[in-house]
């Protein structure tokens, strides 16, 4: 079998069920669409297309639209299967493993000791987020997971053989359930959602650790003690920036939830320990009676040193002389208490600084310390919450209850102190603080925290340009604050830097070299300050927002910025892609903790100055040409007739709005509809455009040169690369027949132009083909096109009926939102 094979017989199922549920007549209009998208792409007419599109009802637009998007889902599963099969094929040493982060580590001359420091001194943090680009229903991704369970059954029998019966069953379900929600999800929704995977990651982390084992005894010689470098936190239910649905009624509901399932997954390995570890000694059970008491005290939600009883478990089984048994049969409970303990997952606090600023003023006034401390210049902020920080005392007078604004502030606190004392200190991650732009915006978290009796470690969430551009200084300045650095102690400081708003605020190569730069200099200002540190990198799936594969934007790292590990966002659709199936999430936990380990172990050194030189000469420019771009008066209207941001914004896909509050600006969109709109007409103009413009700054020679020998600069134009080849021109030419003037408007002319300038100039730097490195994903692409066609030039003809009248949204929204589902479907990294 292959992926060809399934992608065939999958498909033939689906046309079965549409003539069996929709007729014939439906299963042929499905045929001719594709063949006349075939044909348009070979290069032939399009009027036969158009008017059969033109001539359709809004329903049959939508379940046309509906069943490329079906076919989508099952090709996505098709391919995600297809990857489990060749990793459980592969023999030898895995590109990108344990293994060979082992092998590599070894030929840079580390010993066996320094990688056994390497692991203990880092932390590979995943950190769950919620993601409108994850549109399906947890209904329709429990049918999808009934089909991926029953693809390896599938034979030649195709859809008439007995194998294929229960993925028939699965697709004829799919055809007749809703799609769509027809409530916007609440913050349970997306937490229960985002919980979907921890089974599959509990599956894996047993492998991986014996992985880590093997391989570290396969290069070094001898066993090692070392654990999994890995944790996992979440912001759904603690992410309040924005989303007024976030309330400390919710926070407390996603803890409780943490902690269920992590009795779930911890009582039933506890049972299979219990069953496995059977040994007697003088007729007694020599361990059940110790599992048996874990798994009471689990159960009835003690709070109790879990991996302590068992690694002291772990020993007695060696004294025993029970090698195997502690190696093979205790090591798999072991492991995950470890990485998920009683908490499950971190939950983080994250909150605007304007927010936290106001809830600190309203609580200095109520409390008679300062009348108007919002109006105080920064230095008087400081020395205010600096004096407040010496004094343990809190401002609120003991047990009377706090006003709204505090409550909604403070609240979400009181509910992680609660959690902290139920199930330990893991439960709470770490307080973010979006838009910081100061000190005092680091601060003023610290003082909301007192009032509840709870030490919190804050994170500053730098994220636009001058925002990056300001943080080591700002955090040269927090540091230096003895106040600051007694509440800090000897714990990491994180760092936050966001790839989303200096993406939208200056364009992709300057955001990218901002990030760099970023990193380097407060690198520099922690190991002055003799602090370790941490950075959190806030990716999206998308490349305008960071996305790309994991370890390659790992290795992409400048060296020396990685101290105390890394965290990294997992949002929306990646948690499917990557932790759907046990398999997969073995194979990229190991990529990024391979990236992880051999980026940190890379040491600090000066970069070629004409390469720094030449990257700020590009990125200025490139921000230039971006900005002129963005600022020009005619842009806003022609983002909002070329896309259909408006559409999405009626998706009932996130409980958080599109927009941060304010009147309808480029500025307040957020970050993640703004690269959706342009990744929904193919242009995917945040992860390209100003390129061109950058590269010739540099010129070509030199850019071939850092191409070659720079991992930061081959990271880029590889993710660049990516967001080209998934651009489509002859689809965004649909798209632009939108506009009143066509495609004769002067920035659809413009557009044009600079994605052929900025393609012809990446293949000269690189030497190829766009993608030629990367052919399994280039083959993907050319396959699912023909297919991803009649979505998006259905969901063009639905956005000209729908703008053309009044009320025409109201009429058109299911089928349109249906297109907006499948296309992100068929494009994938799409937010």
């Amino acid at each position: 079998m292959s992926i060809r094979t399934d992608v065939n017989l999958l498909g033939r199922t689906l046309g079965q069920v549409l003539k069996e549920q929709e007729g014939e007549a439906f299963f042929e209009l499905v045929e001719r669409t594709r063949a006349l998208v075939r044909e348009v792409r070979a290069g032939g007419s399009d009027a036969e297309l158009r008017a059969m599109l033109s001539g359709l009802s809004g329903p049959d637009a939508g379940n046309l639209a509906r069943a490329f998007t079906w076919y989508f889902q099952l090709v996505n599963l098709a391919e995600e299967y297809e990857r489990v099969r060749v990793l459980a094929a592969a023999g030898g040493v895995r590109p990108q493993s344990l293994a060979q982060a082992m092998q590599e580590l070894r030929a840079q001359g580390l010993s066996a000791e320094e990688v056994e420091a390497l692991l203990a001194r880092l932390d590979l943090g995943l950190t769950f987020t919620a993601h409108p680009t994850e549109m399906r229903r947890r209904t329709v991704r429990r049918h999808l997971e009934q089909v991926a369970r029953a693809l390896p059954t599938l034979s030649d029998g195709g859809v008439g053989g007995p194998e294929a019966a229960e993925i028939a069953a699965h697709v004829e379900a799919l055809w007749r359930t809703p799609e769509l929600r027809r409530l916007k999800p609440t913050v349970l929704d997306e937490v229960k959602g985002g919980l979907t995977y921890v089974s599959s990651i509990a599956q894996a982390l047993p492998a991986l650790q014996r992985d880590l084992h093997a391989a570290f005894r396969e290069v070094f010689g001898r066993d090692t003690a070392a654990t999994l470098p890995l944790s996992f936190s979440s912001w759904m239910g603690g992410d309040r920036d924005g989303n007024p649905f976030v309330t400390p009624q919710a926070t407390r509901e996603t803890l409780a939830l943490h902690g269920e399932r992590a009795r779930e997954v911890l009582l039933g390995l506890i049972r299979q320990a219990f069953a496995d570890l059977s040994q007697e000694d003088e007729g007694e059970e020599a361990y059940r009676e110790e599992l048996q008491s874990l798994f009471d005290a689990v159960r009835d939600g003690q709070t109790l040193d879990l991996v302590g009883r068992l690694e002291a478990l772990e020993a007695r089984l060696v004294r025993d002389g029970q090698r195997r048994t502690a190696e093979q049969l205790l090591s798999p409970l072991l492991t995950v208490a470890r990485v998920f303990g009683q908490h499950l997952v971190s939950l983080d606090v994250r909150e605007h600084s304007a927010q936290t600023g106001a809830a600190v003023a309203e609580l200095l006034r109520a409390s008679g310390v300062e009348a108007d401390y919002a109006a105080l210049p920064e230095h008087a902020k400081q020395e205010l919450l600096t004096q407040e920080l010496r004094s343990r005392r809190p401002l609120w007078p003991a047990g009377e209850a706090l006003p709204e604004a505090l409550e909604t502030a403070i609240g979400p606190i009181r509910e992680v102190r609660d959690a902290v004392r139920r199930a330990g200190p893991r439960a709470f991650g770490r307080y973010v603080i979006s838009m910081a732009e100061s000190v005092s915006d680091v601060l003023e978290p610290l003082i909301l925290a007192r009032e509840v009796g709870l030490r919190i470690l804050p994170v500053p969430l730098f994220e636009t340009l001058d925002d990056l551009q300001r943080a080591p200084q700002v955090v040269w300045e927090l540091l230096s604050l003895p106040e600051y650095r007694a509440v800090l102690g000897d714990d990491v400081q994180e760092i936050m830097l966001g790839y989303s708003d200096s993406n939208k605020d200056t364009g992709f190569l300057a955001a990218n070299w901002a990030l760099h730069e970023a990193q380097r200099q407060i690198s520099d200002v922690c190991r002055r300050a003799g602090v370790r540190w941490r950075f959190f990198h806030g990716r999206g799936t998308s490349i305008g927002r960071g996305g790309g594969p994991a370890s390659r934007a790992i290795l992409g790292q400048p060296a020396g910025t990685i101290d105390a590990g890394l965290r990294i966002t997992e949002q929306g659709e990646a948690l499917a892609d990557k932790y759907s199936h046990p398999v997969l999430a073995r194979r990229n936990l190991e990529q990024a903790l391979y990236g992880l380990l051999l980026s940190a172990a890379r040491p600090a050194g000066e970069l070629n100055p004409a390469w720094t030189d030449a990257m700020t000469r590009a990125a200025a420019s490139s921000a230039r040409a971006y900005r002129a771009l963005v600022d020009d008066p005619a842009f806003l209207p022609f983002f909002e007739h070329v896309t259909p941001i408006h559409e999405i914004a009626r998706l009932n896909i996130a409980s958080r709005p599109v927009r941060r509050p304010g009147a309808p600006t480029l500025g307040n969109l957020r970050a993640i509809p703004w690269v959706m709109s342009w990744t929904q007409n193919r242009a995917n103009l945040p992860g390209w455009y100003g390129l061109h413009e950058g590269l010739q700054e540099i010129g070509v020679e030199t850019a071939r040169e850092m191409y070659a020998t720079w991992p930061f600069f081959r990271t880029v134009l590889d993710n660049a690369q990516m967001s080209l080849a998934k651009s489509d021109p002859l689809i965004f030419d649909e798209y632009l027949r939108l506009l009143p003037e066509g495609d004769a408007h002067p920035l659809a002319t413009h557009l044009k132009e600079a994605y052929a300038r900025t393609v012809a100039l990446v293949q000269d730097v690189v030497g190829a083909e766009l993608m030629a490195n990367e052919p399994r994903l280039k083959e993907s692409i050319s396959l699912r096109n023909p297919y991803i066609d009649p979505i998006h030039r259905i969901q063009v003809e639905l956005l000209r009926r729908s703008r053309g009248k009044d009320g025409g949204l109201d009429e058109f929204e299911r089928p349109l939102l249906l297109s907006i589902q499948g296309i992100a479907a068929g494009v994938r990294n799409t937010g």
